[in-house]
């Protein structure tokens, strides 16, 4: 059955029936449907039913997608491209252009289009509103926004802009969601914290993607106090303006009206708004939105728009720059926490440093390395629990007074672990740690004797030239700062020249859901595929392809070879490590 203009229902439906029309969706200025969770269609109102010639009874009950949505030559739409669908499982506010609806007769209408959820207190359901776009608005969705659509665009700036904390993020997410909603182009230019202008970001749609133009973006001329063209007066804060080319085709006050007009010139603009984007205490930058010929000009209703939008990206950048300020800090912190490695003959060294992925940059683990008086090498390895600016203080703590035992007690490391246990007690506010600290001694040609202890730590690994590795897990003792004590063992292994030593933080083997012996295996094969590399290269593709894909910890590593030859590795103990049996080449962590 086709129809031919509005149809009412005879008399009222029951609330939760297919024909219940709610006022509210009459009394909507655009053609608009509601469907409830499987996209099935609950009302309809008549705008929609005179701009699809289709009666309200003809699609109550229909699928939505099935019923209306076409691609441009009237040939139904994969479900699975459809962006109304999208939107509606997801539950999120959308809109966009265009989609081609059929009409009664057959035929397409382009559409522009925007879906959000609703609850009008008897049902749930999606509301899609929609209007008929003619050819000079096909593709862009410029016409003044609705209520309705304003408070659809500015929720999806919050929650886009604000779920970021990279500014240059920010900057890209603002000028999509603007373009070609609202403007044909939109520039950014932003205030650095030196005092820079740089134009960050110039944009328009250009066969479908959005393009930055590469060639009008950088930096840009110092904003004059005295000039009261548009784009400085935006740049000191001033209130949005309304902008055509003639504004910058007489005499340039300035070198930055020199660029502006280049702007308009090389992009066609041919109407434009320019608005401040103020931080909490500072001027940001300035964002211009603008259009060609061919669309609706700005006018000054919509200024206010501009200024809301303005206001979100400021608070957004304002965020994300404290955020980068922050991450500075507490990077340049770790730095110098962290220490250089020494030289020593014979031996090949090198670390590395990953921070919590979503932590402050900062955190528990470490690595040292320091030549004892003796002549001797100590190697450390450790972790404080957490990751943040506590956790990194105690860290720091723990190592100077390491340090401190290690330089003036000529004792094997049981006795400076067992003293600094002690003394860690006494510290204010520290947390638990593990950690393992060694002695390494040249033997003359033999190799290098490694003698450790470990206070809780995962086992070291231990890879020949060969790639068979080697978990050291003998040596194993209780963690720091339980107020428990129990005397700890020394465990001694000759290294031979050539061999790999790892020293490694757990976040290198832990992953949430798996077990810890999952990630030693995996670490332990990954390490004897690269024996053969470079020490530098051994290290960085281990961590990229051992560190767990869902890693939320720190990973601190240390790692060593000794001087290449082919004299193979022997073992020997002060307490209980035992030499592996035929085809026992790796250990297990115990406990």
């Amino acid at each position: 059955m086709r129809g031919h203009g509005p149809s009412t229902p005879d008399g009222p439906a029951p609330a939760d029936g297919p024909g219940h029309r709610a006022a509210w969706l009459d009394s909507l200025a655009c053609a608009a449907y509601l469907a409830d969770g499987q996209g099935i269609i609950t009302a309809v109102n008549p705008m929609a039913e005179q701009l699809l010639d289709r009666s309200a009874a003809e699609l109550l009950g229909q699928d939505a997608h099935q019923a209306l949505h076409r691609n441009a030559l009237g040939q139904p739409a994969p479900r699975s491209e459809c962006p109304i669908r999208q939107a509606a499982l997801a539950n999120r506010t959308t809109q966009g252009g265009e989609l081609w609806f059929e009409r009664g007769d057959g035929s397409v209408a382009p559409v522009a289009w925007l879906v959000t959820g609703y609850d009008d207190g008897s049902r749930q359901g999606t509301v899609a509103l929609f209007h008929a776009l003619d050819d000079m608005e096909a593709g862009s969705l410029q016409d003044p926004l609705s209520e309705l659509e304003r408070l659809a665009l500015f929720a999806e700036l919050t929650t886009q802009l604000t779920s970021t904390m990279d500014a240059e993020e920010v900057t890209n997410r603002l000028v999509r969601l603007l373009v070609p909603r609202l403007a044909d182009w939109a520039v950014v230019d932003l205030i650095t914290e030196a005092g820079e202008v740089w134009r960050r970001v110039v944009v328009h749609v250009e066969d479908g993607d959005l393009k930055n133009q590469e060639h009008l973006v950088g930096p840009l001329p110092a904003v004059p106090q005295e000039s009261q063209l548009p784009l400085s007066r935006a740049l000191r804060g001033a209130a949005s303006a309304l902008v055509g080319p003639e504004t910058y085709q007489g005499e340039p006050d300035s070198g930055i009206a020199v660029e502006q007009g280049r702007l308009f010139a090389a992009t066609g603009i041919q109407s434009a708004i320019i608005g401040p984007i103020r931080g909490l205490r500072d001027v940001l930058g300035a964002l211009t939105l603008g259009r060609c010929e061919d669309s609706h000009p700005f006018t000054t209703a919509d200024l206010p728009l501009l200024e809301e939008i303005t206001r979100r990206a400021g608070l957004a950048l304002d965020n994300a720059r404290l955020y980068e300020r922050q991450r500075k800090v507490s990077e340049t912190m770790q730095r110098h926490l962290l220490p250089q490695l020494p030289r020593v003959p014979g031996l090949q060294m090198t670390a590395r440093y990953v921070p919590a992925p979503d932590a402050s940059q900062v955190g528990g683990d470490w690595y040292d390395v320091f030549v004892l008086p003796d002549g001797a090498t100590a190697l450390v390895i450790g972790d404080v629990v957490g990751h943040d600016l506590d956790a990194a203080a105690d860290m720091a703590q723990l190592r100077n007074m390491l340090r401190a035992y290690a330089f003036s007690q000529q004792k094997p490391p049981s006795k400076i672990v067992e003293w600094l246990d002690q003394a860690a007690m006494q510290l204010s506010g520290t947390d638990t740690a593990t950690l393992v600290l060694a002695r390494l001694t040249k033997v003359g040609s033999l190799g290098w004797e490694l003698t450790w202890t470990n206070a809780g730590h995962p086992p070291p690994l231990f890879i020949t030239r060969e790639g068979v590795t080697q978990y050291l897990t003998d040596g194993h003792g209780m963690l720091l700062g339980t107020g428990l004590w129990e005397p700890r063992p020394d465990v001694s292994l000759l290294l031979p020249p050539g061999a790999t030593l790892l020293l490694y933080t757990d976040g290198l083997i832990e992953e949430p859901g798996a077990s810890l012996d999952e990630g030693l295996d995996r670490l332990s094969r990954q390490a004897a595929a690269l024996s053969h590399h470079s020490l530098d290269t051994f290290t960085d593709q281990l961590l990229a392809r051992a560190r767990p894909a869902a890693n939320e910890d720190d990973i601190a590593l240390l790692a060593l070879r000794t001087t290449d030859n082919r004299e193979r590795p022997r073992c020997s103990s002060r307490s209980s490590l035992r030499s592996p049996g035929p085809g026992d080449d790796r250990s297990v962590l115990a406990g």
